[in-house]
């Protein structure tokens, strides 16, 4: 437990500086609009100088954080306080400690995305947000639990980048920032989804036991035969449907090769494998 929850806290620091550091490097000294309440907190370190933007950002999700107390409960909450706290005071730090100098506002959009999104997709997975619109992203996961994380991000986003373009008075940094928006949601959804590299196997052939004792045997992995039939010939023909990892996929085509080597094998993407072997269902799942 203990060890666990250090793991937890340990990931979601590294990735807050990972977080800060991009943000710093990347979007402030090109005047791109990240989202959120950071461009909340752009937007006001422009109109008053003396605001550091993390500070403005601290401030600012108080109101959110009672909000989602309520419906988010506290594990959550605690989490995303920690996360928040230190992506904002990692971002006046780096601020103060470095001068960063512009570059190629295309290379900072699409580096400034992925690594943001990489970084918040992180911390997501570890059960926590950076505050701000992810916060009111989660809370919109209640409701509407079929939407990707980015994508309702990215609906949240969107408002506030126009509110960055009309601070800086330039065009630029809004389609920067829409850049950079688009970019993070995709790589944030691809470290919360997409790393999950289950197969699932649907598997025609007149040998099903042979075969479904051979992936017993080798691979470990449980064998559901589907009763099908042939539509042309109108025979009975055994369909065995399989969920197994990216890693094992060799073995399972030597298998079915070696058993019988007229069978028909499909092999899909499967995400979000739950059960005996994979991964257990959470309340607070994404």
């Amino acid at each position: 437990m203990v060890r666990s929850l250090l793991r937890r806290y340990g990931l979601i620091t590294l990735f807050s500086v990972v977080f800060a550091l991009g943000f710093d490097w990347l979007y402030v000294p090109n005047n791109i609009g990240l989202g959120g309440m950071t461009a909340l907190g752009q937007i006001v370190n422009v109109l008053i100088p003396s605001l550091p933007i993390g500070t403005v950002v601290l401030v600012a999700n108080i109101p959110l954080f009672l909000l989602g107390w309520k419906f988010l409960g506290g594990s959550v909450l605690i989490s995303s306080l920690y996360a928040m706290a230190a992506t904002s005071i990692l971002v006046d730090v780096f601020a103060s400690l470095f001068t960063f100098s512009p570059i190629d506002p295309i290379l900072a959009a699409v580096f400034g995305g992925a690594i943001t999104g990489f970084a918040i997709g992180v911390i997501f997975a570890q059960g926590a947000t950076t505050g701000g619109t992810d916060l009111i992203a989660r809370l919109l996961k209640l409701p509407f639990g079929w939407l990707p994380m980015g994508k309702l991000l990215m609906a949240v986003d969107l408002v506030m980048l126009a509110g960055v373009s009309l601070v800086f008075q330039s065009l630029y940094s809004a389609l920067y920032g829409l850049i950079a928006l688009y970019i993070s949601c995709v790589v944030m959804d691809w470290v919360l989804y997409g790393m999950d590299t289950s197969k699932v196997a649907y598997i025609v052939t007149s040998c099903p036991k042979e075969v479904s004792h051979s992936i017993f045997d080798q691979l470990d992995r449980g064998v559901t035969i589907l009763h099908g039939e042939g539509a042309w010939s109108g025979e009975a023909r055994p369909v065995l449907m399989c969920a197994f990892k990216q890693r094992q996929i060799i073995t399972l085509k030597q298998i079915v090769q070696q058993c019988d080597s007229q069978a028909f094998l499909i092999v899909c993407n499967a995400h979000e494998v739950l059960g005996l072997g994979f991964g257990r269902y959470h309340q607070n799942d994404l």
